[in-house]
Order: C-alpha cells, then sequence, then structure tokens
C-alpha cells in the first residue's frame, strides 16, 4: 500500500511559509502584493492570507490616517491651532497601536499561526481561498 507524496514545502527558493508571511507584514502592502505574485508562494494558502490581510490592514490604517489628518487640520483651523496639540498625542497613540499589531502579527506569522483581525481577517480568508 503506497503512501500518498508528502508535500514539498514551498520553500523552495529558501525562505519557509512562515518567513514569507513575516515579511508580508514586516513590508506592508507592498509586501503582501509582492508574496501574492511569486511562485511558490503565491500558491500557498497560509502565505496568501497573511499577504491578503497584510494589503487590507495596511490600507485601512493609511484611509484612517488620511481622515484623522483631515479631521486635524478642520479643528486646527476652527480653533486657532489648539486641536491640533490635542490631536497630536492621539495619532502617535495610533500609530503605536499599528505598530504593535503588526509587530504581534509578524511574530504569530513566524509561529505559522493565522491570526485573523477582525472584519480584516474574515476578508483576507475569503480572499486566500478558505
Amino acid at each position: 500500500m503506497a503512501s500518498a507524496p508528502t508535500p514539498t514545502p514551498a520553500a523552495s527558493s529558501g525562505i519557509g511559509n512562515n518567513v514569507a508571511g513575516l515579511l508580508c507584514y514586516l513590508f506592508g502592502w507592498l509586501g503582501g502584493l509582492i508574496f501574492l505574485f511569486i511562485e511558490p508562494y503565491k500558491n500557498d494558502r497560509f502565505v496568501r492570507f497573511c499577504a491578503f490581510q497584510s494589503i487590507f490592514f495596511n490600507v485601512a490604517v493609511i484611509v484612517l490616517w488620511i481622515g484623522l489628518t483631515i479631521v486635524s487640520v478642520i479643528l486646527s483651523a476652527i480653533t486657532k491651532g489648539l486641536a491640533g496639540l490635542i490631536m497630536f498625542p492621539l495619532m502617535m497613540i495610533l500609530w503605536l497601536g499599528v505598530l504593535v499589531v503588526a509587530i504581534y502579527l509578524m511574530i504569530k506569522a513566524y509561529g505559522h499561526q493565522e491570526v485573523k483581525l477582525p472584519i480584516i481577517g474574515d476578508l483576507a480568508s475569503k480572499q486566500a481561498g478558505g
């Protein structure tokens, strides 16, 4: 009785799927986009999930940052700069939160664990084929 062939790892280029997932998060939307087109990673569900989640997460952060910047400029114009003094620390806290989430996702990807962010994770899972 012949056993099923063991799947070959996608690491033919020298990096494992876990490192590819980590790099998707490390280089933001660009890293995710690159790994969606590189063989053999474009066919690996875990790497595709990390790539899509990285893209969606970074796009959401960019949209949020632009929205907060617009609100900050408008409020600063109305309050003659006072709102800018309040918004700057809030935006820095937002960036710190984004950095913490990105590092968390990189650590989990390196451990080959699939962590789904709210809303974004489900979208990424659907796009990755799962």
